[in-house]
């Protein structure tokens, strides 16, 4: 540490400036700066939550607030107009902010409301995407990828190893609003460290398939159900060079879809049945971990979760406690599950496969049964577009 050349004094030439603001850009400020905020919401009556450190909690008898932050960016809301008002007049005499009013654009997300509810989409960034990659005009698909296609280690690298990233990183980020196109994402992402061209080639499909939905986004309900349902599925043995499973949830809040994902499993499985488990022990972690959010934000649940598995083997090792031949190597972590389902909080039924919403996060699949579980995922055209077309 030295003082900056031009403003050194000369009385005391070895000493430096004592810092008593973090300054913007420094590594360090994004958390000083949240420290900061943090102090002021507890301050004023907020509480952290424990489910996610970004959301804070104001609860005074029937009056409710929650504050979400993202570094300098806020979205605030309160079960009174008057409360809300009196939230914001008190952080404009702590911080110099800005008011843009109600909730229309958030972190590249824009929102937009109608009679049924919230309306989810990021159009503008998916044009930039496409603008990004030179395919703006490029002709579309009705589906991001193959049926039955599986990506692996063959072909030559691809010439742009930086595009690559940054289209697979943005295509990443796309799935905030688009859970139709989290199977082929995630495949893609698996081969960031040695991209070669088939990968390239399912990228860029992926880009045709956006070309052709710019308009779709995630519709989210009015809805008095309070009801939590979760789909899981498993590919037993699905990637073509680890022979590691892919596992696959959704999970609902009545009719709107919260949370979802399509992830590689981290160790091999000796059975569909094992890979299928596993998956069922995700969405329930993942439910467990709604749940206490929901009790943090005073509506919690009072029914059990409901979780589809269309494999059998599955649902019976869920609520069996013996130990046979076929489940001994299957780790006891795991096993958490069946804690649940005896305390009453989860129920593992069974579903036929053509039910199967989670099929969408682990396989390719035919266009139309695609558009139907895309439909189901409540993945659909801007309520505009939609009364355009009537």
């Amino acid at each position: 540490m030295y003082q900056p050349p031009g403003f050194v004094d000369s009385c005391f030439p070895h000493r430096v400036c004592r810092l008593q603001r973090s300054l913007y850009g420094l590594k360090y400020a994004p958390r000083t700066w949240f420290q900061r905020f943090a102090g002021y919401a507890l301050r004023v009556r907020f509480t952290s939550s424990r489910c996610d450190s970004s959301l804070f909690i104001y609860q005074h008898g029937t009056k409710v607030a929650y504050f979400l932050i993202y570094v300098d960016d806020i979205v605030l809301t309160a079960s009174s107009t008057d409360l809300l008002q009196r939230i914001i007049s008190s952080l404009h005499k702590e911080f110099d902010m800005t008011d843009l009013g109600a909730l229309n654009y958030f972190l590249g997300i824009s929102v937009t409301r109608d009679a049924r509810g919230m309306f989810l989409s990021q159009k503008k960034y998916a044009m930039e995407l496409l603008e990004r990659a030179h395919m703006s005009n490029c002709n579309a698909t009705r589906t991001p990828g193959y049926i039955e296609s599986k990506l692996g280690s063959d072909g030559d690298p691809v010439s742009d190893s930086t595009l690559y990233h940054s289209l697979a990183g943005g295509l990443q980020y796309l799935t905030f609003t688009r859970p139709d196109i989290s199977y082929v994402v995630q495949q893609i992402c698996l081969h960031m460290h040695d991209p070669r061209e088939p990968h390239l080639a399912a990228l860029k499909r992926v880009l045709r398939y956006i070309r052709g939905t710019l308009d779709h986004g995630l519709q989210l309900h009015v809805s008095s159900t309070s009801q939590l349902n979760a789909y899981t599925d498993a590919d037993w043995a699905g990637c073509p060079v680890t022979r590691r499973s892919t596992s696959g949830y959704c999970v609902f809040l009545g009719d709107n879809l919260l949370s979802w994902s399509a992830k590689r499993q981290v160790t091999l499985s000796r059975s569909s049945a094992e890979a299928e488990y596993r998956g069922v022990a995700n969405v329930v972690a993942e439910t467990a971990w709604i749940r206490n959010l929901l009790r943090e934000l005073h509506t919690p649940l009072f029914t059990a979760t409901l979780v589809y598995c269309d494999n059998v083997s599955a649902v019976y090792m869920s609520t069996n406690p013996v130990q046979h031949q076929r489940t001994k190597h299957i780790e006891i972590d795991i096993h958490f599950v069946r804690d649940m389902v005896a305390r009453g909080q989860v129920r593992v039924l069974h579903v036929p496969s053509r039910y199967q919403y989670a099929d969408i996060f682990t396989k390719g699949l035919p266009t139309a049964l695609f558009e139907e579980f895309r439909t189901s995922l409540s993945v659909r055209s801007s309520p505009a577009q939609t009364a355009g077309e009537c």
